[in-house]
Protein backbone atom coordinates (compact mmCIF):
# COMPACT_ATOMS: atom_id res chain seq x y z
CA UNK A 1 0.00 0.00 0.00
CA UNK A 2 1.46 3.38 -0.78
CA UNK A 3 1.36 6.77 1.14
CA UNK A 4 -1.20 8.16 -1.00
CA UNK A 5 -3.26 5.18 -0.27
CA UNK A 6 -2.67 5.42 3.36
CA UNK A 7 -3.77 8.85 3.93
CA UNK A 8 -6.80 8.27 2.14
CA UNK A 9 -7.71 5.22 4.30
CA UNK A 10 -6.92 7.41 7.13
CA UNK A 11 -8.86 10.23 6.40
CA UNK A 12 -11.68 7.87 5.11
CA UNK A 13 -11.46 5.96 8.19
CA UNK A 14 -11.90 9.32 10.74
CA UNK A 15 -14.91 10.53 9.36
CA UNK A 16 -16.28 6.70 9.49
CA UNK A 17 -15.55 6.68 13.11
CA UNK A 18 -17.36 10.30 13.63
CA UNK A 19 -19.81 8.69 11.88
CA UNK A 20 -20.50 5.72 13.96
CA UNK A 21 -19.65 7.68 16.93
CA UNK A 22 -23.21 9.32 16.55
CA UNK A 23 -24.96 5.52 17.43
CA UNK A 24 -22.74 4.61 20.06
CA UNK A 25 -21.83 7.61 22.06
CA UNK A 26 -24.29 8.92 24.99
CA UNK A 27 -26.12 12.05 24.20
CA UNK A 28 -24.25 14.37 26.21
CA UNK A 29 -21.09 13.45 23.86
CA UNK A 30 -22.70 13.64 20.82
CA UNK A 31 -23.46 17.05 21.35
CA UNK A 32 -20.10 18.01 22.24
CA UNK A 33 -19.14 16.38 19.08
CA UNK A 34 -20.77 18.74 17.75
CA UNK A 35 -19.51 21.45 18.11
CA UNK A 36 -15.99 20.25 18.68
CA UNK A 37 -16.42 19.02 14.45
CA UNK A 38 -17.53 22.96 13.76
CA UNK A 39 -14.41 24.17 15.44
CA UNK A 40 -12.29 21.42 13.92
CA UNK A 41 -13.29 23.28 10.76
CA UNK A 42 -12.10 26.40 11.97
CA UNK A 43 -8.90 25.01 13.08
CA UNK A 44 -8.24 23.13 9.71
CA UNK A 45 -8.68 26.67 7.91
CA UNK A 46 -5.98 28.21 10.94
CA UNK A 47 -3.67 25.13 10.23
CA UNK A 48 -3.22 25.33 6.17
CA UNK A 49 -2.16 28.68 6.68
CA UNK A 50 0.34 28.40 10.26
CA UNK A 51 1.29 24.47 9.55
CA UNK A 52 1.81 24.51 5.95
CA UNK A 53 2.24 28.03 5.21
CA UNK A 54 4.08 29.03 7.79
CA UNK A 55 2.32 32.54 8.97
CA UNK A 56 1.69 32.85 12.09
CA UNK A 57 -2.09 35.03 12.56
CA UNK A 58 -3.43 35.55 15.38
CA UNK A 59 -6.44 37.77 13.56
CA UNK A 60 -8.22 34.81 12.27
CA UNK A 61 -11.31 35.52 15.07
CA UNK A 62 -12.31 38.55 12.38
CA UNK A 63 -12.89 35.56 9.70
CA UNK A 64 -14.50 33.44 11.89
CA UNK A 65 -16.62 36.38 13.18
CA UNK A 66 -17.18 37.62 9.57
CA UNK A 67 -18.68 34.50 8.34
CA UNK A 68 -20.57 34.34 11.91
CA UNK A 69 -22.23 38.17 11.55
CA UNK A 70 -22.47 37.84 7.37
CA UNK A 71 -24.99 34.89 8.05
CA UNK A 72 -26.48 36.06 11.42
CA UNK A 73 -27.18 40.00 10.41
CA UNK A 74 -28.45 39.24 6.50
CA UNK A 75 -30.82 36.89 8.61
CA UNK A 76 -31.71 39.29 11.50
CA UNK A 77 -31.99 41.95 9.36
CA UNK A 78 -32.82 41.14 5.70
CA UNK A 79 -34.79 38.29 6.78
CA UNK A 80 -32.74 36.05 4.23
CA UNK A 81 -33.60 32.26 4.31
CA UNK A 82 -30.68 29.93 5.68
CA UNK A 83 -29.21 29.23 1.63
CA UNK A 84 -28.48 32.83 0.67
CA UNK A 85 -27.61 33.55 4.21
CA UNK A 86 -24.76 31.18 4.09
CA UNK A 87 -23.74 32.53 0.76
CA UNK A 88 -23.50 35.95 2.45
CA UNK A 89 -21.29 34.41 5.23
CA UNK A 90 -18.72 32.92 2.58
CA UNK A 91 -18.50 35.84 0.75
CA UNK A 92 -17.62 37.99 3.66
CA UNK A 93 -15.14 35.85 5.00
CA UNK A 94 -13.66 35.41 1.60
CA UNK A 95 -13.75 39.41 1.56
CA UNK A 96 -12.77 40.06 4.10
CA UNK A 97 -9.48 38.11 4.27
CA UNK A 98 -8.67 39.16 0.74
CA UNK A 99 -8.32 42.41 1.91
CA UNK A 100 -6.50 41.94 5.50
CA UNK A 101 -4.47 39.48 3.40
CA UNK A 102 -3.81 41.90 1.22
CA UNK A 103 -2.52 44.23 3.64
CA UNK A 104 -0.95 42.26 6.13
CA UNK A 105 1.14 40.23 3.65
CA UNK A 106 2.81 43.96 3.35
CA UNK A 107 5.04 42.92 6.41
CA UNK A 108 6.58 39.23 7.42
CA UNK A 109 6.96 37.33 10.63
CA UNK A 110 6.30 39.13 14.06
CA UNK A 111 5.23 41.81 12.45
CA UNK A 112 2.39 40.18 10.32
CA UNK A 113 1.13 38.49 13.36
CA UNK A 114 0.92 42.07 15.02
CA UNK A 115 -0.96 43.36 12.17
CA UNK A 116 -2.99 40.50 12.13
CA UNK A 117 -4.11 40.90 15.60
CA UNK A 118 -4.91 44.79 15.03
CA UNK A 119 -7.27 43.99 12.34
CA UNK A 120 -8.93 41.46 14.39
CA UNK A 121 -9.25 43.63 17.52
CA UNK A 122 -10.59 46.21 15.12
CA UNK A 123 -13.24 44.38 13.89
CA UNK A 124 -14.31 43.42 17.47
CA UNK A 125 -14.59 46.91 18.36
CA UNK A 126 -16.08 47.46 15.17
CA UNK A 127 -19.04 45.11 16.21
CA UNK A 128 -19.44 46.57 19.64
CA UNK A 129 -19.52 50.47 17.67
CA UNK A 130 -22.52 49.29 15.46
CA UNK A 131 -24.30 47.46 18.61
CA UNK A 132 -27.62 48.56 17.56
CA UNK A 133 -27.36 46.16 14.88
CA UNK A 134 -24.89 43.74 16.06
CA UNK A 135 -26.27 43.65 19.73
CA UNK A 136 -22.10 43.99 20.86
CA UNK A 137 -21.45 41.41 23.93
CA UNK A 138 -24.96 40.59 24.14
CA UNK A 139 -25.08 38.99 20.70
CA UNK A 140 -28.09 37.69 19.21
CA UNK A 141 -30.52 34.58 18.67
CA UNK A 142 -30.97 32.70 15.55
CA UNK A 143 -34.58 31.74 15.40
CA UNK A 144 -35.07 28.07 15.59
CA UNK A 145 -37.68 28.46 12.91
CA UNK A 146 -35.07 30.28 10.62
CA UNK A 147 -32.33 27.32 11.12
CA UNK A 148 -34.22 25.34 8.38
CA UNK A 149 -31.28 24.02 5.05
CA UNK A 150 -33.14 22.20 2.40
CA UNK A 151 -36.40 21.22 4.84
CA UNK A 152 -33.87 19.97 7.08
CA UNK A 153 -34.51 21.90 10.96
CA UNK A 154 -31.09 22.37 11.97
CA UNK A 155 -31.84 22.47 15.34
CA UNK A 156 -32.49 19.02 16.19
CA UNK A 157 -29.57 17.66 17.44
CA UNK A 158 -29.77 14.45 14.54
CA UNK A 159 -29.84 17.00 11.70
CA UNK A 160 -27.19 19.43 13.72
CA UNK A 161 -24.61 16.24 14.33
CA UNK A 162 -24.98 15.28 10.75
CA UNK A 163 -24.83 18.89 9.07
CA UNK A 164 -21.16 19.38 11.27
CA UNK A 165 -20.07 15.92 9.93
CA UNK A 166 -20.87 17.07 6.22
CA UNK A 167 -19.29 20.18 6.71
CA UNK A 168 -16.18 18.72 8.75
CA UNK A 169 -15.88 16.05 6.12
CA UNK A 170 -15.40 18.53 3.12
CA UNK A 171 -13.38 20.69 4.46
CA UNK A 172 -11.46 17.47 5.98
CA UNK A 173 -10.94 16.33 2.80
CA UNK A 174 -10.45 18.80 0.83
CA UNK A 175 -7.68 20.65 2.58
CA UNK A 176 -6.02 16.85 2.88
CA UNK A 177 -6.16 16.79 -1.27
CA UNK A 178 -5.13 20.56 -1.47
CA UNK A 179 -1.86 20.07 1.17
CA UNK A 180 -0.66 17.15 -1.48
CA UNK A 181 -1.32 18.92 -4.54
CA UNK A 182 1.15 21.12 -6.42
CA UNK A 183 0.07 24.34 -5.05
CA UNK A 184 -0.23 23.06 -1.62
CA UNK A 185 3.50 21.80 -1.68
CA UNK A 186 4.51 25.39 -2.76
CA UNK A 187 3.03 26.48 0.11
CA UNK A 188 5.30 24.13 2.28
CA UNK A 189 8.57 24.82 0.02
CA UNK A 190 7.76 28.79 0.59
CA UNK A 191 7.34 27.76 4.47
CA UNK A 192 10.50 26.08 4.40
CA UNK A 193 12.64 28.58 2.68
CA UNK A 194 10.67 31.38 1.03
CA UNK A 195 14.21 32.93 -0.65
CA UNK A 196 14.50 29.44 -2.61
CA UNK A 197 11.21 28.98 -3.57
CA UNK A 198 11.45 32.63 -4.92
CA UNK A 199 14.54 31.83 -6.61
CA UNK A 200 12.93 29.28 -8.02
CA UNK A 201 10.67 31.40 -10.25
CA UNK A 202 7.45 30.95 -7.26
CA UNK A 203 5.41 33.86 -6.48
CA UNK A 204 5.57 33.91 -2.88
CA UNK A 205 3.12 36.75 -2.42
CA UNK A 206 0.80 35.51 -4.66
CA UNK A 207 0.74 31.78 -3.26
CA UNK A 208 0.62 33.51 0.64
CA UNK A 209 -2.63 35.73 -0.57
CA UNK A 210 -3.80 32.58 -1.54
CA UNK A 211 -3.38 31.04 1.45
CA UNK A 212 -4.79 33.35 3.44
CA UNK A 213 -8.10 33.98 1.70
CA UNK A 214 -8.67 30.00 1.52
CA UNK A 215 -7.67 29.49 5.36
CA UNK A 216 -9.84 32.97 6.26
CA UNK A 217 -12.80 31.39 4.19
CA UNK A 218 -12.86 28.26 5.33
CA UNK A 219 -12.73 29.71 9.01
CA UNK A 220 -15.60 31.91 8.09
CA UNK A 221 -17.56 28.86 7.13
CA UNK A 222 -16.89 27.43 10.69
CA UNK A 223 -18.20 30.88 11.79
CA UNK A 224 -21.41 30.58 9.59
CA UNK A 225 -22.07 27.16 10.70
CA UNK A 226 -21.63 27.91 14.58
CA UNK A 227 -23.99 30.95 14.28
CA UNK A 228 -26.68 28.37 12.20
CA UNK A 229 -26.18 25.39 14.22
CA UNK A 230 -26.53 26.63 17.79
CA UNK A 231 -28.48 29.75 17.18
CA UNK A 232 -26.35 32.04 18.27
CA UNK A 233 -23.94 35.10 17.10
CA UNK A 234 -22.06 37.56 19.45
CA UNK A 235 -19.13 39.57 19.78
CA UNK A 236 -17.15 37.34 22.12
CA UNK A 237 -16.04 35.27 18.85
CA UNK A 238 -14.40 38.11 17.69
CA UNK A 239 -12.08 38.50 20.53
CA UNK A 240 -8.10 37.76 21.15
CA UNK A 241 -9.13 34.78 22.43
CA UNK A 242 -10.80 32.88 19.25
CA UNK A 243 -7.95 33.72 17.88
CA UNK A 244 -5.71 31.97 19.71
CA UNK A 245 -7.80 29.33 20.40
CA UNK A 246 -7.11 27.84 16.81
CA UNK A 247 -3.24 28.57 17.46
CA UNK A 248 -3.57 26.73 20.37
CA UNK A 249 -5.61 23.56 18.66
CA UNK A 250 -2.96 23.53 15.86
CA UNK A 251 -0.18 23.43 18.24
CA UNK A 252 -1.72 20.45 20.39
CA UNK A 253 -2.64 18.25 18.12
CA UNK A 254 0.29 18.65 15.52
CA UNK A 255 0.42 21.64 12.68
CA UNK A 256 0.87 20.69 9.72
CA UNK A 257 -1.27 17.23 9.64
CA UNK A 258 -4.32 16.97 8.80
CA UNK A 259 -5.82 14.86 11.25
CA UNK A 260 -3.79 17.80 14.11
CA UNK A 261 -6.94 20.18 14.06
CA UNK A 262 -8.94 17.81 15.28
CA UNK A 263 -7.15 15.84 18.06
CA UNK A 264 -5.98 19.37 19.10
CA UNK A 265 -9.97 20.50 19.50
CA UNK A 266 -11.33 16.98 21.32
CA UNK A 267 -7.89 17.04 23.90
CA UNK A 268 -8.72 20.80 24.24
CA UNK A 269 -12.38 20.61 24.51
CA UNK A 270 -12.27 17.66 27.18
CA UNK A 271 -9.60 18.80 28.88
CA UNK A 272 -11.26 22.08 30.10
CA UNK A 273 -14.45 20.04 30.17
CA UNK A 274 -12.94 17.21 32.73
CA UNK A 275 -10.81 20.00 34.81
CA UNK A 276 -14.16 22.43 35.11
CA UNK A 277 -15.39 19.16 37.17
CA UNK A 278 -12.83 19.12 39.46
CA UNK A 279 -11.65 22.64 40.49
CA UNK A 280 -12.94 25.78 39.64
CA UNK A 281 -9.71 26.72 38.92
CA UNK A 282 -9.80 24.46 35.57
CA UNK A 283 -7.97 26.42 33.50
CA UNK A 284 -4.76 26.40 35.78
CA UNK A 285 -5.25 22.63 35.31
CA UNK A 286 -5.62 23.04 31.75
CA UNK A 287 -2.25 25.12 31.50
CA UNK A 288 -0.15 23.12 33.59
CA UNK A 289 -1.15 19.75 31.25
CA UNK A 290 -0.62 22.16 28.17
CA UNK A 291 3.02 23.34 29.06
CA UNK A 292 3.81 19.86 29.88
CA UNK A 293 2.64 18.86 26.16
CA UNK A 294 4.50 21.38 24.83
CA UNK A 295 7.78 20.43 26.53
CA UNK A 296 7.43 16.86 26.19
CA UNK A 297 5.00 17.00 22.82
CA UNK A 298 6.71 19.96 20.67
CA UNK A 299 5.24 18.78 17.77
CA UNK A 300 1.88 18.15 19.01
CA UNK A 301 0.38 15.00 18.82
CA UNK A 302 -0.42 13.54 15.28
CA UNK A 303 3.10 15.17 14.59
CA UNK A 304 4.82 12.66 17.62
CA UNK A 305 2.88 10.13 16.05
CA UNK A 306 3.69 10.89 12.87
CA UNK A 307 7.43 11.26 13.97
CA UNK A 308 8.21 8.34 15.50
CA UNK A 309 5.62 5.91 14.07
CA UNK A 310 3.95 6.42 11.20
CA UNK A 311 6.46 7.93 8.76
CA UNK A 312 3.48 8.46 6.00
CA UNK A 313 0.91 10.40 8.12
CA UNK A 314 0.06 13.74 5.48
Amino acid sequence: MTDSQRSQLLHLGVIALLFVAFFVLPTYHVGNLSRIMVLAVYAIGYNFLFGYTGLLSLGHALFFAAGMYGLGLSMELFDLTTAPALMVGLASALIVSAVIGFLALRTSGVSFMIVTLMFAQAGYLTILYFGSYTRGDEGFVIQQADRVLFGLDLSNDTARYFAALVLFSVCFLAVARLVQSPFGRTLVAIRENEERARMLGYNTVAHKLKAVVISGTIAGVAGAAYALLFGYAGATFATVQYSIFPLLWVLLGGAGTTIGPLIGVIFMFYLIDLSSDITSAYMLIAGVVLVLLTLFAPQGLAGELRKRVFKWMP
